[in-house]
């Protein structure tokens, strides 16, 4: 069967940009059985059989087989290893191997449009294997192609919006076109439906005021505020810029707001790339700030996206004196956060920040316009904020086997705001677990609700806490609040209830407690802290002082509780 394809491509240079070069590619994993000296011609040979192929058995335009034969490179390595190689009748084995063996048209397509190869499984139609099976996808693809599209970028919309290749070809021509009527140039408009390909899809009912809103917006940043002089027949430099207006709207910002800031300043969407745009994101995110909050303060100030964050070092008390505080204050801060101070990496400083309750004071002085400070600071000395015994550690650990593992615990602690300080050497030793442990435990509390900052004082009275596995934590928060009836401000103050064995500590006694008290035995009311922090003697002592008989009683509950779990275990 002939396909029916309603578009011819266009032949200009950028369809030529999208074919790959893998001449040089070595690191092919299924290409073992072809010498690395004849591989560059292998390749060449086997992409021109593909090519052939689907030209000639799928009746597919030239220009279309040749851009999924040179997109496809894994699809394609993958059935070279399936053909005897020969440096003489190479191209001879594969050709006869595909008269015997026809290809997957659908694996080599979807890899071609731009699906990682990985995930090309999950798009197979089962028994679809060739286009004349389904005509539609292929001819949509060739469509999108034929007005402008980047094949290689085609999986993105299919990804994102599979349902735009079930429409009829003419359907799309007339959203493309509607487009241009619009104002946008063809490159623009390319641009728009990549970066949005919702506006490819049929306007769904009650969606149309969201599809109106984002087209205006888009016509007033685009066209009206005349962005990019440079972009100027380049899809996908515009591509990159509706990406980028994009990443600002799912942070949550106001599409006005965004398109305003366009206007004052248009450098964030083309001096800076996603991957700059979105570190910066993170970085202040961690301030425990909103998102949209964020991103208001980026385009208000895209100065802050040219400050390197990654690989500076800060003194805690340099840093905060140069945003203006006091020697008092940091006397205050120092005596009440100890183990924040010293020095620390500025990437670590947002959870710096957070450990000390400053972080919206912080982002505040940020908003103000106070960023340079960010920008321009640096150690006043080179030994500023370093610690001798710190130093004199780390040269020690260096030399252990385990050397790695505890780098990872180090990176751990520095990365909720402790210091480069003696301290935080001697919690290496206190708390056990690799690095990643220490993070589920210390995400797990914070998800709980226990405050940042009240939390890194609670593992700096306590650090053993973080030896207790999540599924022990958890159940000893729930059975707090539950059960007991108390809050988490309790852990404030008794952050070691964390440490002890809940079956056979915790509940024993608070339950025995509760059951004495229903006796009318209790005169006074026992804190939670004072039945369990108490030793197995002075436990006893404090049930005598209730009751006569209740050490008895609770001698006996004891040896009742071992002889059950005796049975339990023969």
């Amino acid at each position: 069967m002939r396909l029916f394809f309603p578009f011819t491509p266009f032949s200009n240079p950028l369809f030529q940009t999208l074919l790959r070069h893998f001449s040089s590619n070595t690191n092919l994993p299924t290409l073992g059985k072809v010498p690395t000296k004849y591989r560059p011609q292998a390749i060449k040979e086997a992409q021109e059989v593909i090519t052939d192929y689907l030209h000639t058995t799928s009746a597919l335009p030239f220009s279309y087989a040749e851009f999924i034969s040179k997109n496809s490179v894994h699809s394609l390595a993958e059935l070279m290893s399936k053909v005897d190689f020969s440096a003489i009748y190479f191209r001879k084995n594969f050709q006869r191997f595909l008269r015997y063996n026809p290809l997957h048209e659908f694996g080599f397509f979807y890899e071609s449009i731009g699906i990682h190869y990985c995930n090309i499984n999950d798009f197979l139609k089962p028994n679809v294997h060739f286009f004349s099976d389904d005509s539609t996808v292929l001819n949509v693809a060739c469509t999108l192609a034929g007005i402008g599209f980047p094949w290689n970028k085609l999986g993105r919309l299919y990804v994102e919006e599979i349902s735009i290749f079930e429409n009829n070809p003419k359907f799309l021509g007339s959203k493309f076109n509607g487009l241009l009527a619009m104002g946008f140039s063809a490159e623009q408009a390319v641009g728009i439906c990549l970066g949005f390909p919702f506006l490819l899809k049929g306007e769904e009912v009650g969606l149309k005021g969201e599809f109106d809103e984002l087209l205006d917006e888009l016509k007033r940043v685009l066209i009206d505020y005349d962005l990019g002089d440079g972009l100027v027949g380049n899809v996908d430099l515009w591509y990159e810029v509706c990406r980028k207006l994009r990443f600002f709207y799912d942070l949550g910002v106001p599409k006005r707001a965004v398109g305003e800031s366009i206007g004052k300043s248009s450098v964030v969407f083309t001096d800076y790339s996603e991957k700059v745009l979105a570190e910066k994101v993170e970085f202040f995110c961690k301030l425990s700030v909103g998102k949209a909050d964020v991103g208001l303060l980026l385009l208000s100030h895209p100065e802050i996206l040219s400050i390197d964050i990654e690989n500076r070092v800060v003194s805690v008390s340099g840093f905060l004196n140069r945003f203006g505080l006091s020697k008092n204050e940091l006397k205050l801060l120092m005596e009440k956060y100890s183990y924040v101070f010293g020095r620390n990496k500025m990437s670590n400083l947002p959870h710096i920040l957070r450990a000390m309750d400053l972080h919206e004071w912080f982002f505040h002085n940020m908003k103000l316009g106070k960023y340079p400070l960010l920008g321009d600071y640096d150690l006043s000395s080179p030994d500023e904020g370093e610690d001798a015994n710190y130093v004199q550690e780390m040269e020690n650990i260096k030399c252990l086997r385990n050397y790695s593992y505890l780098l990872c615990k180090l990176k751990f602690f520095h990365g909720i705001g402790f210091g480069e300080h003696g301290f935080t050497m001697k919690l290496l030793k206190d708390v056990h677990g690799s690095g990643s442990d220490l993070h589920e435990r210390f995400d797990l509390l914070l998800n709980e609700g226990i405050e940042f900052s009240k939390l890194c004082k609670m593992i700096s009275y306590t650090p053993k806490i973080l030896n207790q596995e999540t599924d022990s934590l958890k159940r000893k928060i729930d059975f707090l609040r539950q059960e007991v009836g108390l809050s988490l401000e309790f852990l404030e103050t008794f952050p070691a209830y964390l440490i002890y064995n809940l079956e056979k500590r915790i509940k024993p006694r608070y339950r025995f407690h509760v059951w004495l008290a229903k006796q009318g035995w209790m005169k006074k009311k026992y804190t939670l802290s004072g039945i369990i922090a108490t030793s197995k003697k002075g436990f006893l002592e404090q049930l005598s002082c209730i009751h006569p008989t209740a050490p008895q009683l609770w001698m006996e509950q004891c040896e009742q509780t071992k002889t059950s779990e005796s049975k339990k275990v023969s």
